[in-house]
C-alpha cells in the first residue's frame, strides 16, 4: 500500500480559484475540488471545514496577492502609477468575479469566514481608496479632463480591465495598449 499524497494549502486555493471560474460559486463543489487534487478528500478538511471556508480563504488569498502588488505602486507620478494599477489588474482580470461571490457567503458559518470576508471588504476599500486618490491627482495635474466627472472615467478606465485581448499580448503590453486608447480616445481631432 501506497503512501497517501498530501496537496498544499497553495494548491488546494488554486484549484478552487480555477473550479469557481468555470463552474461559479453554485457549481463549485468540494467533491468536483478533490476530483482535481491529489491525495484523499478528507486532506481538504485539514485545511478547512466547509465550502464556505475554501472559497473565503481563496478570495482572501487572491486579496492579499492583489494588495501586495498594488502597494508595490510608486504613487509619485499619478499617471504612471495609474498604468501600472491596471496592468494589475488586467492580469488579474477575474479578480472582481470572484469577488463578488462574497456575497453568498454566510460569515455566520465560522469566524475565519467573517474574518476573511472582513479581510476582503477592508481591502476593497484600500484599494478604492488608492484609485480615488490616484484619478482625483490626474484630474488636479490636468492629465485626465476635468470637465468629464470621475465616477464616468473612473467606470470607463475599469470596463478596460474586462476588454477580450483578442491580440493575445502579454498582459503588461496589453494594459500598455488600453491605457494608451483610454488616455488618448481612438478618435482623431
Amino acid at each position: 500500500m501506497g503512501r497517501k499524497q498530501a496537496f498544499t494549502r497553495t494548491e488546494l486555493l488554486d484549484n478552487t480559484k480555477k473550479l469557481l471560474l468555470e463552474y461559479g460559486y453554485d457549481g463549485f463543489t468540494l467533491k468536483l475540488l478533490s476530483n482535481t487534487l491529489v491525495g484523499a478528500r478528507s486532506t481538504i478538511y485539514q485545511y478547512y471545514s466547509n465550502k464556505e471556508e475554501i472559497v473565503a480563504a481563496c478570495m482572501k488569498n487572491i486579496m492579499e496577492k492583489v494588495l501586495h502588488q498594488t502597494s508595490q505602486v510608486d504613487e509619485s507620478g499619478c499617471m504612471e502609477a495609474l498604468q501600472q494599477l491596471l496592468t494589475i489588474y488586467v492580469g488579474e482580470s477575474k479578480f472582481h468575479q470572484l469577488l463578488s461571490y462574497a456575497s453568498k457567503l454566510n460569515g455566520m458559518t465560522s469566524t475565519q469566514v467573517e474574518q476573511d470576508l472582513q479581510f476582503i471588504e477592508e481591502g476593497h476599500i484600500q484599494l478604492k481608496e488608492q484609485l480615488n486618490r490616484l484619478f482625483v491627482c490626474a484630474q488636479k495635474e490636468g492629465n485626465i479632463d476635468g470637465n468629464i466627472p470621475l465616477p464616468a472615467v473612473i467606470a470607463v478606465f475599469f470596463n478596460l480591465i474586462d476588454a477580450p485581448n483578442m491580440m493575445n499580448l502579454p498582459a503588461s503590453q496589453w494594459s500598455k495598449l488600453l491605457f494608451q486608447i483610454w488616455l488618448g480616445g481612438v478618435g482623431k481631432k
